[in-house]
């Protein structure tokens, strides 16, 4: 029975586990979005959801908390400085989870882990980026006529 059990062990020893989770939530801050299964991803929030607390409030006592968790020195200071004060008038509920699926070699369930108010690439930037590169392919067809 797993009655009263805190956490899920994942299959793996204490410290391929505690390696794994700090990795996991080192990536959702940078990245604010990772892809992995749900088992995993409904660990890692956890940790996550923990440090986002306590990046509300910038205190010397609150890095050192965080930073035995984060060794990136730039994602702990995004994480004070950035994520926490977007999070500064919610009561919890950080991250989400979406369902993708199932992997096709194993069957696992895979979802996103994001945080809530992550947004997509914008529209615009992507015309942009389309707008260069058109750009750039007129430029070589006009040094193109001039050879």
């Amino acid at each position: 029975m797993n009655h009263m059990n805190g956490f899920n062990p994942l299959s793996r020893t204490s410290a391929h586990r505690r390696a794994m989770s700090r990795n996991m939530v080192t990536s959702l801050f940078r990245y604010e979005r990772v892809t992995t299964t749900k088992a995993k991803a409904l660990e890692v929030r956890k940790a996550a959801e923990k440090l986002i607390t306590r990046a509300k409030v910038d205190t010397v006592h609150n890095r050192r908390v965080a930073a035995k968790f984060i060794a990136d020195e730039k994602i702990l200071n995004k994480l004070f400085t950035d994520i926490g004060p977007r999070m500064k008038d919610r009561n919890g509920g950080y991250t989400r989870v979406l369902k993708m699926g199932f992997r096709q070699g194993d069957a696992a369930e895979v979802v996103i882990l994001e945080l809530v108010d992550y947004k997509l690439p914008d529209s615009e930037e992507q015309d942009d980026k389309a707008a260069k590169k058109a750009a750039k392919a007129e430029a070589k067809k006009a040094d193109a006529k001039k050879e």
